[in-house]
């Protein structure tokens, strides 16, 4: 049987996940998949905590129409970066997408590297919806970075994992959400459920693909990107979102692609230690992001993200017979 039917056969009713570290071309081998392996009859949900912000484009590493080559994308700017936009909020949105490509007989691949994001997609977690506790945030915010990651780390120490540890809001939030869960889980209804419904992993319906690089493989890649951001106009996408009314406290929140070059127009730094700072600050995220990723069993390891790669192949002929 030819390849390309065993893969119009196989996937029915399934979920592919690409992930990775940053820059290890994730969102390039997604769209080569849906072309090539699904004979385009498949469609991409990012699963990326900051690409699903309108106007967060190059800091974000956003495929350009051209780069989607007509392959349609779920969950890109659907809010403004003055809004937050929660795990729960994404969860909803991403399982709607994923129902309806299924629905029209497609196959949906899931392509990201925030794994809280991931995870809230490939496991039945049933994550309760979290309002903002004002208290504990007042008295969590005089607070420095380094207590915070520290008292998240006695909460869940699996969200430090993937979680910018300089970052006070995400902190704070993940602190808010770790809290409100433990309680939840505790109390009577919690319990229930759980003992009702355990945590249900969805392991027939979901094939996960990771990229793996050498360090110095990925430490050159990250060193490409960045410099191909600033090529790009990084500098001048974030003077673009000060003028939408993006203040500089949001934009350090929106990740470091956004933190440094906002102290950098500022003049708070300069261009050397704005580019030391990104390419380290990518790396020790890029090594969380594997240390989250390494706990899942259910991934299968690729070396590089070429189509040609011979590994690509022999999961392929695994995945779809």
């Amino acid at each position: 049987m030819r390849i390309k039917s065993k893969i119009s056969n196989g996937v029915k009713n399934k979920i592919i996940v690409i992930l990775g570290p940053t820059a290890s071309g994730k969102s390039e081998l997604a769209v080569k998949l849906a072309l090539r392996l699904c004979s385009g009859q498949a469609e991409i949900i990012s699963a990326d905590s900051r690409q699903v912000y309108k106007g967060l484009d190059i800091g974000t590493g956003k495929l350009s129409k051209k780069d989607m080559k007509g392959i349609p994308h779920h969950c890109l700017d659907m809010v403004s970066p003055k809004k937050i936009f929660t795990v729960i909020d994404f969860k909803k949105r991403a399982e709607k997408a994923i129902k309806d490509i299924l629905n029209r007989g497609k196959t949906p691949i899931v392509c990201g590297g925030t794994g809280f994001y991931i995870g809230a997609i490939t496991d039945d977690i049933k994550i309760p919806e979290i309002k903002p506790n004002w208290k504990l945030r007042k008295k969590l915010g005089g607070k420095s970075t380094e207590q915070l990651f520290k008292m998240l780390k006695k909460l869940d120490p699996e969200r430090t994992k993937n979680i910018d540890p300089k970052n006070p809001r995400r902190l704070i939030r993940a602190i808010e959400i770790a809290k409100a869960k433990t309680e939840f889980f505790n109390s009577r209804r919690g319990r229930a459920i759980r003992e009702a419904n355990g945590v249900k992993e969805l392991k027939n319906s979901v094939f996960a693909i990771g990229i793996k690089l050498s360090e110095k493989e990925l430490k050159r890649r990250i060193e490409k990107r960045l410099k191909k951001m600033f090529r790009d106009g990084l500098l001048n996408e974030v003077k673009k979102l000060r003028k939408q009314g993006i203040s500089w406290k949001r934009l350090y929140e929106l990740g470091f692609e956004y933190k440094y070059p906002s102290l950098f127009l500022q003049g708070k730094i300069s261009k050397t230690e704005m580019l030391d700072k990104m390419l380290l600050e990518n790396w020790h995220y890029a090594k969380r992001q594997m240390t989250w990723f390494k706990r899942d069993k259910r991934i299968k390891w690729l070396r590089g993200c070429k189509e040609s790669n011979p590994g690509l192949f022999f999961w392929r002929e695994k995945f779809y017979h």
